[in-house]
């Protein structure tokens, strides 16, 4: 089969690496794809987030059996939609049912409705109303753009005058744009945190292995919301915690959404934080997670291809999921600056030495070809993915190959895997 990949990041480098140990693929076309993945993908610039006409020709004219969609962006415009509609066969949810992920205040108001657990919240289009409410519930709060923001509009306010510049930010300085004509504002949980994914056809649900990813720019959870600094896999899940969470939350989510006329077929992620046992959503998206997907796919042992082909052909339930028994760690590289403005152009040194290496899996994201050479040209640069007996080993690999390539202002946190239980 002909497969093509929409997206260019790390996620996406994941998918196309697992998808080209498939004896069923043929050849993968990546949309926009980067100079990692050219080196398995067929890589093609082209406005992927809402010109979709373009992209259903380059599948006509190369002949691609099947999309798989990475990130959120068209999902949310509603590529899943316009592909049917021609007959392309995709793999990811409609427009209505990627509201989960593209309206905070749907998900919430949705939550709600659902009994599904969550944090209390209270939504506001107006920043001075929103202000007002601030200073008379006090702090701390969670306050997060209703639309996309490449996951960094969910701010934390541990004062008033946090929540003040996170307000102005997302409703006066309109930095996330449209994202933030309303915001949620909503209790802050406590506990720890969770990455939960299940596949589903609309009837099926086939859970994932547990992940946790660090948001947070530094050491310890401290700075900036990023797109992900790191992942490991599998993290503590009980059975008990595992059977509450498709009880609790999962089914209740997908009947709800069957029941709205929204039904969902793709991959769900369930941000959750556990409490005393209890889970509650954080938020959910409707899409793979970056960095979950690449300590997620190197521990699959069943085939991708099959795998989606499933999802869309609704034949879910016949199949088995078979995973590694070893433990996977990720840690993105960063370039000097993210997640504000930062470096581009800086050559990416030691490579060469990642292939000689058992179990050691390099994910690219922000990087170019340019003058012969891989450069930095993204926030997030490589993810680095380490397969192990168990997490100790896992990390330990890890930080060694991490320490065999270099670039001016690299940055990584060194703390991923270490916080668990």
């Amino acid at each position: 089969m002909r497969i093509l990949v929409i997206g260019g990041g790390g996620r996406e480098s994941a998918i196309c690496w697992k998808l080209s140990q498939s004896k069923d693929v043929e050849k993968i076309y990546a949309v926009p794809g980067n100079a990692g993945i050219s080196k398995i993908a067929q890589c093609i610039e082209m406005d992927y987030e809402s010109n979709f006409s373009n992209l259903a020709q380059l599948v006509k004219k190369q002949k691609i059996d099947f999309t798989i969609v990475g990130p959120e962006a068209p999902l949310v415009n509603g590529i899943a939609d316009y592909f049917q509609k021609k007959g392309h066969p995709i793999f990811g949810p409609s427009k209505r049912a990627a509201l989960l992920e593209g309206s905070k205040v749907f998900a919430k108001r949705f939550m709600k409705k659902y009994l599904i657990p969550t944090a209390d919240f209270k939504v506001f289009s107006d920043p001075d109303k929103a202000m007002e409410y601030i200073k008379k519930e006090g702090c701390p709060k969670v306050i997060k753009a209703d639309g996309l923001a490449a996951g960094k509009g969910s701010l934390i306010a541990n004062n008033e005058k946090e929540a003040m510049e996170a307000l102005k930010l997302i409703m006066v300085k309109k930095t996330f744009g449209k994202a933030g004509e309303k915001v949620v504002i909503e209790e802050k949980l406590k506990g720890k945190e969770i990455s939960f994914f299940v596949l589903t056809d609309g009837e099926s649900i086939k859970p994932l292995v547990s992940s946790q990813d660090y948001k947070r720019i530094y050491e310890g959870d401290k700075g900036s919301n990023t797109g992900g600094m790191g992942a490991y896999s599998p993290a503590p899940l009980s059975s008990s915690l595992y059977k509450k969470i498709i009880k609790e939350i999962i089914i209740p989510t997908l009947k709800g959404m069957k029941k709205e006329k929204r039904e969902y077929r793709g991959v769900l992620y369930a941000g959750l934080m556990i409490e005393r046992g209890q889970p509650k959503v954080l938020e959910f998206n409707a899409r793979f997670g970056d960095p979950e997907t690449q300590v997620t796919l190197p521990r699959l042992k069943t085939d991708l291809l099959n795998l989606l082909l499933a999802v869309n052909e609704r034949k879910l339930n016949k199949i088995t999921l078979e995973w590694r028994s070893q433990a996977a760690v990720c840690v993105v590289l960063a370039s000097k600056g993210y997640p504000e403005s930062y470096e581009k152009g800086k050559k990416i040194e030691g490579l060469e030495n990642l292939a000689l290496l058992k179990n050691i899996f390099p994910f690219y994201a922000g990087v170019k070809r340019e003058n012969g050479n891989i450069v930095t040209s993204g926030g997030r640069v490589i993810g680095i993915t380490a397969l192990g007996r168990n997490l100790k080993e896992a990390i330990q690999q890890l930080y060694r190959a991490i320490n065999k390539i270099h670039f001016e202002g690299m940055y990584y946190r060194k703390d991923i895997g270490h916080k668990r239980g």
